[in-house]
């Protein structure tokens, strides 16, 4: 088994999850509101959010995920994963892709521009919705368990080992 240097903050990992359902579920919410009202204050501070979570820290937990996640499952030889994994990476682009075209849209909406189609914009939310939820459960069930095995194993081997004496 390859060991693996640098450990993985599984925590920090299910914690974005949360956080990025709880902002896919906020836009939702948006989406459905501006379709109903407009964008009023409310939905600007909420487009605020909603764009600068997934400009930022989603970015950054996908690149985390492709540093340290993945590579060790692509690395193991099994089939199933790398087919998993290779998937999730393709999803990475689609959901980037797809955020190319949404986070324009939440800018304007954030500084109260009324250019934005409020159907259009349900549109590419249902979208990015389906994407992204069901990229976290392909990585929740059965990347990060996997992975995480991989890391306890590696981690009982290294204890396991005895060092070396150099003489």
């Amino acid at each position: 088994m390859k060991t693996m240097s640098e450990p993985i903050n599984f925590e920090a990992l299910d914690a974005c999850h949360q956080q990025i359902h709880a902002h896919l579920t906020e836009l939702a919410a948006l989406a459905q509101h501006v379709e109903a009202n407009g964008v009023d204050v409310a939905a600007q501070h909420q487009a605020a959010a909603i764009e600068a979570f997934f400009s930022g820290t989603s970015r950054e937990h996908h690149a985390e995920e492709e540093k340290n996640v993945f590579p060790p499952l692509l690395a193991s030889g099994n089939a199933e994963l790398v087919a998993a994994v290779r998937s999730l990476q393709q999803d990475h682009g689609w959901i980037e892709e797809n955020w190319i075209e949404i986070a324009p849209r939440l800018r304007a909406m954030a500084t109260g521009s009324n250019w934005v189609d409020p159907a259009e914009f349900q549109q590419y939310a249902e979208v990015f919705l389906a994407l992204c939820h069901g990229h976290i459960a392909l990585e929740e069930s059965l990347i990060y368990p996997e992975s995480k095995a991989r890391w306890a194993q590696s981690v009982a081997q290294r204890v396991t080992e005895k060092p070396r004496r150099i003489r």
